[in-house]
């Protein structure tokens, strides 16, 4: 009897997996893979331009905050220069302690 179950499930199998091959090879399954295909390619195509998008913006947003701090350094720079040159001056113009 035991058999006669796994044969019987065995036979379901193939049957089961020849109508399924005779399903996807079919002129309807085929027009709807090449759908879903040409969908996932728009997709691709509108996820690359997003992406594009995002890496100029990051470009645009690296290029500004490379000037911004280009401009602080200068500006610190001065700062540190016009710092020393007031010390300089004010060691020269110190009276001699007697």
């Amino acid at each position: 009897m035991r058999i006669y179950s796994k044969l019987a499930c065995f036979i379901g199998g193939v049957l089961f997996g020849s109508v399924g091959i005779k399903l996807l090879s079919s002129k309807d399954a085929k027009k709807a893979y090449t759908h879903i295909t040409a969908a996932g390619l728009r997709m691709k195509d509108s996820a690359m331009k997003t992406v594009a998008t995002v890496q100029e913006n990051a470009g645009d947003i690296l290029a500004s905050a490379k000037d911004i701090n280009e401009k602080r350094a200068a500006k610190e720079a001065e700062e540190k220069a016009a710092a020393e040159i007031a010390d300089e001056n004010d060691e020269e113009n110190k009276e001699p302690e007697e």
